[in-house]
């Protein structure tokens, strides 16, 4: 059995989280600190290496129990690219609390002694501009477009920002996961890619955004001229389309609402779906359905390999653990994993922060450049600094 702390509240695992020493992953469900690690999943070696990796995890879990281990879930988190290395642990300690606590006022001042935008917002026009030609052109029909900052500022805590992003949006996924070698990933992001606890699944799709206001009149005009967008309509459709596609080859029942819905998050609103449906065999966990899924339209775009391509020819760096995915899997197939975006990677030297925008045949550059300095609002107001710092 997993070790639970049945007095625990959300703040107080939240509170408990240490760089460097455990994981923290918090949901509307409820709030789950990984203490330490116990067995690590180990790297597949190939260049399809999460095409086998629900099985890798399957066998790291038979190992702690064969052993007597009484935690019998991983943690982490998993990468853009199919090949790349995932970060999945056995903790040593696992607790369990309730949901984070709202407090959308907390903010921490960081010492950053630079920020250098990567592109320049010149260059992620350019390849903006550079997408919409080849989609004009047949190559693909959407590609998403992500830009970075590179945020100087040594010696930097993630533990503060983490509890800052948990109260700025109880009702997103706040994560926090050790990578090694003193790098952590952590956010806020506000997209379930897949959860199943029982022969429930859910997952809810996000796609066509548009930024908060603080005028309450204007922030409604803004929410309401979202829903009617033709252009964030169709980008909508395109994610939660393929998304209920996948997972009718695993569930039956599945309900998938006819219209989006609109969702905010402190900085943005969202073009929502939410599709629920039961697991037709409950010998698949939510890691597999997890991998079956990933990378969805929203983060990729399509078709993906031409996407991905794409995205390797524009953006000049590496997304790493940025648009992968984040959450927790454990010995029964039950697991929550959130769409690892508004995220950042920090380091002994400072963080890196990242943001992408949907990029389809009308798309402006000037308003791709403008979603993504709003949606890293989201990490900017948590480290108390502002989007006109960056823009």
């Amino acid at each position: 059995m997993t070790t639970v702390s049945a007095t625990s509240t959300g703040a107080e695992l939240i509170a408990g989280y240490r760089p460097g020493e455990s994981s923290l992953f918090a949901s509307p469900r409820g709030t789950l600190l990984a203490d330490g690690t116990y067995f690590a999943v180990p790297p597949s070696g190939r260049p399809d290496g999460q095409a086998d990796l629900a099985r890798r995890v399957d066998a790291v879990l038979a190992v702690a129990e064969a052993a007597g281990h009484e935690v019998r879930t991983v943690v982490g988190a998993v990468p853009f690219a199919p090949g790349a290395d995932a970060r999945l642990v056995v903790p040593m300690r696992l607790r369990r609390g309730g949901p984070p606590v709202a407090d959308p006022h907390r903010t921490i001042p960081v010492g950053i002694r630079a920020i250098r935008p990567i592109p320049t917002p010149e260059g992620y026009r350019d390849a903006v501009a550079r997408a919409v030609g080849q989609i004009q052109d047949g190559h693909y029909t959407k590609v998403v477009l992500a830009r970075s900052l590179r945020a100087e500022a040594p010696g930097f805590d993630p533990a503060p920002a983490v509890r800052a992003l948990a109260g700025r949006d109880p009702g997103g996924y706040t994560f926090a996961v050790d990578l090694g070698n003193g790098r952590t990933l952590f956010g806020a992001s506000p997209e379930l890619l897949v959860a199943r606890h029982g022969r429930v699944v859910t997952a809810n799709p996000l796609a066509g955004s548009a930024p908060r206001s603080a005028d309450p009149v204007e922030d409604s005009r803004r929410a309401t001229a979202l829903l009617a967008s033709e252009k964030d309509r169709h980008e909508h459709a395109v994610v939660s389309d393929q998304v209920a596609d996948v997972l009718r080859q695993y569930c039956k029942d599945l309900v998938v609402p006819a219209e989006p819905s609109v969702v905010g998050t402190a900085t943005m609103w969202h073009l929502s779906t939410l599709i629920t449906g039961e697991i037709a065999d409950e010998g698949v966990s939510a890691l597999e359905l997890a991998t079956a899924l990933h990378p969805t339209p929203a983060v990729c775009g399509t078709p993906t390999d031409a996407a991905r391509a794409a995205i390797t020819a524009l953006e000049p760096f590496e997304r790493g653990f940025y648009t992968g995915m984040v959450g927790w899997v454990d010995a029964n197939g039950d697991g929550e994993w959130a769409v690892t975006i508004r995220c950042a990677t920090a380091d002994a030297d400072g963080l890196d922060l990242f943001a992408g925008a949907g990029v389809v045949a009308d798309s402006s550059p000037e308003a791709e450049l403008a979603e993504t300095t709003a949606k890293l609002g989201t990490l900017l107001t948590a480290l108390g600094l502002e989007n006109s710092d960056v823009a």
